[in-house]
């Protein structure tokens, strides 16, 4: 059986009228994030992929009317970091539409600024304090 860590898992309470795609390999932050979304609005369904190459792939898997309303990626995930699934992203315009969140420990603007020239709409220092995860959340609920 893999570790929780190496599966794909879909959080959602049915039914759903928009879904989040978060690119997120650690597990407390994933429960936490889980927790969070489902308080500040239960309505939406949350998919997790822990690695970025993977999240690239079942991108390409998912049908036009079904694709995710916000994509909120970590920046360091195995395969591919958050800068590389954006780069990866832009070559195909069905998801141009998608706000795409960069959402990292790293406060350095090198990053921040490679992030949004590859196309993010946001970049997102994570929150210590939970108070300011909440209003993240709300923000990045409010770009769906």
């Amino acid at each position: 059986m893999p570790h929780p860590q190496n599966t794909e898992k879909i959080l959602s309470q049915e039914p759903a009228l928009q879904s989040i795609l978060l690119g997120e390999d650690d597990l407390d932050d994933e429960e936490l994030l889980t927790e969070l979304f489902s308080s500040v609005d239960p309505s939406f369904s949350l998919t997790f992929i822990n690695n970025g190459k993977r999240l690239v792939d079942y991108l390409g898997t998912v049908t036009d009317d079904r694709l995710p309303c916000l994509i909120v990626l970590d920046y360091n995930m195995p395969e591919l970091n958050g800068e590389q699934i954006l780069n990866e992203l832009k070559k195909n315009s069905k998801y141009d539409h998608i706000p795409k969140i960069i959402w990292s420990t790293s406060q350095g603007d090198t990053y921040r600024t490679r992030c949004l020239k590859a196309g993010a709409s946001d970049y997102i220092i994570k929150p210590d304090k939970v108070s300011d995860l909440v209003d993240t959340i709300r923000y990045m609920i409010s770009l769906c």
